[in-house]
């Protein structure tokens, strides 16, 4: 969702990694060397889709402007043993606290820290040529295999500003005037409602304590529901251990008051609560701290004295502050770092970072399946059978019988056999939907001895 000309913290992104190139087949020809033998290069690997936090990146403006991002396909290979150039990643830089959802709301993954990375898209493996393909009983094949594609995905990427305290309120509340001058940010600041239109971001140093601070825009009575701006930016208090109710004491709308005010935004909060996740800490129930702004306007130290007892007695910390003079300041900026430093304390220490290899075991799954759709019609599954789909130029009759022994190697003849499929029977590879389609000779041997002259095989003839 856009606020504003220039700050986007939602969108949806279509992104293709690249394809990989095709393998080649060729052979060796020199002069006086007859039997050169294959000489056909792999196809190049295709490039991935990589998202990266970069703290100099601010928001997702840019996705929103070019949704569409793909990566560079794999280079085909070529004959003299070359393979193919990989195809070029795309790097696409995201702000820090990036969250990676599918279009169904399921997260991929959430981005915090500089330099993160997530491969959100994988290019395709490059196909084999011909070289890679020989062996001793097929000598000079006449085919290569073929790359396969990309990754395609449709994802949204929602950004969630990493702050330890978020500043809270009504509109003109002066958040933006106390996040000034609490920290070196510069925001927007003016007297008129809904100044705020982008999560502004600053730095406070107190004591020991360094920590960041969100000013949130302003919330109004129905946010929760999608009245005014709130709404667009309540995720953003999502990641922060302390609250911060900013009231105004120098409001002129009739009807408002710190109470007041103070309750319509706890009732905000609790509403939203309903949206978040199990995992995720309700916001109705983080520390808070109540913060009385303006007492440098006439009037607005005695309303501030006024309603004091009233939160003090709900056993809140009240703070009377001036954004304007930096009255109160220093004694409020203490307080959130010593909340800060609470929350912190009871975080688990950070373990190193260690590479884990878990290879998988060997047998300690089936490759594939096979599915009985009906009369003598099977329907075999499996991530290597489709992968070995998509490798096979079927418009070469020597690739067929290729994939025809990697089947059997595999075990789907014996498979076949043991669900009852009979000669002629219907078998299908790949989904039901989307399959390629063979009948089933399971008369026809497989292996190097059925090879003919390069560029031929003979379980195939008469096809």
């Amino acid at each position: 969702m856009a606020a504003g000309a220039q700050f986007v913290d939602r969108v949806v992104l279509h992104i293709a990694a690249g394809n990989g190139g095709h393998g080649c087949a060729s052979v060796h020809r020199e002069k006086f060397k007859p039997l050169g033998g294959p000489d056909g290069g792999n196809g190049g690997r295709g490039g991935d889709v990589i998202l990266q936090v970069d703290n100099g990146t601010a928001s997702l403006l840019d996705y929103h402007r070019r949704p569409h991002r793909r990566a560079g396909n794999g280079k085909p290979g070529q004959g003299s043993h070359r393979n193919g150039a990989d195809g070029d990643d795309v790097v696409l830089p995201v702000p820090d606290g990036t969250v990676v959802l599918t279009p169904g709301g399921e997260v991929l993954a959430d981005l915090v820290g500089e330099g993160t990375r997530f491969v959100v898209a994988q290019g395709g493996r490059g196909g084999l040529g011909n070289a890679a393909l020989a062996s001793t009983k097929r000598k000079a094949p006449g085919f290569a295999l073929l790359g396969e594609e990309g990754e395609q995905h449709d994802i949204v990427l929602e950004l969630k500003s990493v702050a330890d305290v978020a500043l809270v309120g009504f509109p003109s509340a002066g958040k933006s005037s106390l996040i000034a001058a609490l920290s070196a940010a510069r925001p927007k600041i003016a007297d008129y409602p809904f100044t705020t239109l982008t999560p502004n971001l600053g730095v406070v140093a107190a004591g020991d304590v360094t920590f960041t601070v969100a000013d949130v825009p302003g919330l109004i009575e129905g946010a929760s529901e999608g009245r005014g701006l709130g709404l667009e930016f309540l995720r953003h208090i999502e990641r922060s251990s302390t609250l911060v109710h900013v009231l105004d004491c120098a409001t002129m709308e009739p009807g408002r008051d710190p109470v007041s005010d103070f309750e319509v935004i706890e009732a905000e909060l609790r509403a939203y609560d309903r949206e978040l996740g199990d995992d995720i800490r309700p916001l109705s129930d983080r520390p808070r701290l109540v913060v009385l702004n303006k007492i440098d306007v006439p009037d607005g130290r005695e309303l501030a004295d006024l309603v004091r007892p009233e939160f003090e007695g709900r056993g809140l910390r009240v703070f009377e502050v001036s954004a304007a003079t930096h009255e109160g300041l220093r004694e409020l900026s203490f307080a959130m770092a010593e909340m800060v430093a609470a929350h912190r304390a009871t975080l688990p220490a950070p373990e190193p970072t260690r590479l884990v290899i878990r290879p998988e075991p060997v047998g300690g799954g089936a490759d594939f399946t096979v599915r009985t759709l009906g009369d003598n019609t099977y329907l075999i599954g499996g991530d290597k059978p489709r992968r070995w789909l998509r490798q096979t130029d079927f418009n070469n009759d020597e690739a067929v019988g290729y994939l025809a022994d990697r089947l059997a190697r595999l075990g789907v003849e014996q498979a076949l056999a043991e669900a009852g499929a009979e000669p002629g029977a219907t078998v299908m590879i790949g989904t039901e939907d989307d399959a390629v389609v063979f009948d089933w000779a399971p008369e026809i041997t497989t292996g190097g001895e059925g090879q003919g002259p390069r560029g031929t095989d003979r379980r195939l003839e008469g096809r």
